[in-house]
């Protein structure tokens, strides 16, 4: 876990993530932990309206774990909308991301319910949990779909 929070503060410290925890507000409980993470910066021309932002273009969710406790209690969904809504509503990105392990069908399930669009299957995208290399089904959000997220989400 060390290892783990000191990767998530790195990862801040050089700008391309920035990570959470997801804490329980009825009695202050770490339960979880989320992150932004391959925030990008587009290299618009000179001429563009969106070159020179501050704000990031895309990004990805990820690296989201919760407790056994939390585990369909709605917590991931409230931590969803919350980063959807500052990752659209605040940065103004054109896409968000999300990548889980091919294996994960609870986790599919539940980025599809939220909205997000699979892309397809990257193979061996990344080390997996179990130490093996892990294919990632890949899923995004565009931000003209992000009026009727929101909506499944805020349900």
């Amino acid at each position: 876990m060390t290892r783990y929070v000191e990767t998530a503060l790195s990862w801040r410290d050089s700008g391309t993530a920035l990570p959470f925890a997801i804490v329980r507000q009825r009695d202050g409980e770490a339960i979880g932990s989320t992150r932004f993470w391959n925030i990008e910066h587009w290299a618009w021309p000179p001429e563009h309206p969106r070159q020179g932002r501050e704000h990031p273009d895309a990004c990805e969710i990820g690296y989201t774990w919760l407790a056994a406790s939390a585990i369909r209690t709605g917590a991931n969904t409230e931590a969803k909308l919350l980063m959807l809504t500052h990752a659209f509503e605040v940065w103004g990105v054109l896409r968000v991301c999300l990548h889980t392990d091919v294996r994960n069908e609870r986790s599919r399930r539940a980025i599809e319910r939220i909205g997000g669009k699979f892309e397809g299957v990257l193979r061996a995208h990344r080390m997996a949990a179990d130490f093996t290399p892990r294919d990632s089904a890949r899923y995004s959000i565009l931000h003209g779909e992000w009026p009727e997220v929101k909506l499944r989400l805020g349900k």
